[in-house]
């Protein structure tokens, strides 16, 4: 059994890359609710500059974890579940595959083995 998904590994290095961080977990987090926000009110949410915020939002962009619009003046943020869905049936594939193989490894561990003298 092997975890495969449809995404390359590029896309898979990316997505992971860019949920690495806890600002940019923190971001899809506040956008995965449905919710949407402008660049600057989650810049408001954070210690940091607008310019850093600005450039978390891109890595989360390119990685397809979130999409912008320009909605007037602001640069409105969307989360986008499908992508973390993606990240997600990776991790449980790979998670039942380290089951089965501990599972293995217990039933191998159980069989009586010959006492040598």
């Amino acid at each position: 059994m092997v975890a495969r998904s449809h995404l390359s590994d590029a896309e898979l290095d990316q997505l992971f890359r860019a949920l690495a961080d806890t600002t940019r977990r923190d971001i899809v987090a506040r956008l995965l609710g449905g919710e949407s926000a402008s660049v600057s009110t989650l810049a408001a949410r954070y210690d940091m500059s607008f310019a850093a915020v600005q450039k978390h939002v891109a890595v989360l962009e390119e990685a397809g974890l979130v999409s912008k619009r320009t909605q007037g003046r602001e640069r409105i943020v969307r989360g986008n579940p499908e992508r973390l869905a993606q990240a997600r049936q990776l991790l449980q594939q790979l998670e039942r595959l380290w089951t089965a193989r501990f599972s293995q490894l217990d039933a191998i561990l159980a069989e009586p083995r010959p006492h040598k003298e």
